[in-house]
C-alpha cells in the first residue's frame, strides 16, 4: 500500500531514516504489533549481545508481518525503547538492514525495561489496503 510520508520544508530535515508523518488512507487494514521483546523461538532465550537481540526482534516482527500477509514496506510508525543512548547507532544500523530503504514515522525512547536483560523492545504499527468489498 502506498503511504504518503510528510516532511515539510519548514521542519528540519529527518535525521536518518524516518519521515516525520506517514499518511495512510482510511481504507486500510490496520496491524498493532506489540512490544518485541528478545525471546527466542521455542527457548526464550535472551541472546546477551544488543545486534543479535535486535536482529531477534526485527526477524520476529518480520514473521508476525507476513502471518497477516504484509511485509515491511507497510509499516507505517515505529517506536522503540532502548535501555541505554549509546545503543541508538547501532539501533539505526540493524533497523536499516530489516526496512531497507523504508522510511516509517519513528520514535525512540530511552527507558528501563521490565527485564533487565532486554536491551531494547519494538512496537510496530502497519497499514495495508484493505480488500474491496
Amino acid at each position: 500500500m502506498p503511504h504518503q510520508p510528510h516532511n515539510p520544508e519548514r521542519l528540519a530535515k529527518p535525521v536518518g531514516q524516518y519521515a516525520h508523518a506517514l499518511e495512510v488512507q482510511v481504507q486500510s487494514r490496520l496491524l498493532f504489533i506489540s512490544g518485541q521483546i528478545p525471546g527466542a523461538e521455542g527457548t526464550n532465550a535472551i541472546p546477551a549481545a544488543f545486534d543479535d537481540q535486535a536482529a531477534l526482534i526485527w526477524t520476529n516482527i518480520g514473521h508476525i508481518l507476513r502471518t497477516a500477509h504484509m511485509d515491511v514496506t507497510d509499516i507505517v510508525k515505529v517506536t522503540t525503547y532502548l535501555t541505554h543512548p549509546d545503543q541508538a547507532q547501532q539501533n539505526s544500523v540493524i533497523r536499516q538492514q530489516f526496512l531497507g530503504n523504508h522510511t516509517p514515522a519513528l520514535t525512540v525512547v530511552v527507558v528501563q525495561l521490565l527485564d533487565s536483560r532486554w536491551l531494547l523492545e519494538v512496537e510496530v504499527i502497519a497499514a495495508q489496503a484493505a480488500a474491496s468489498p
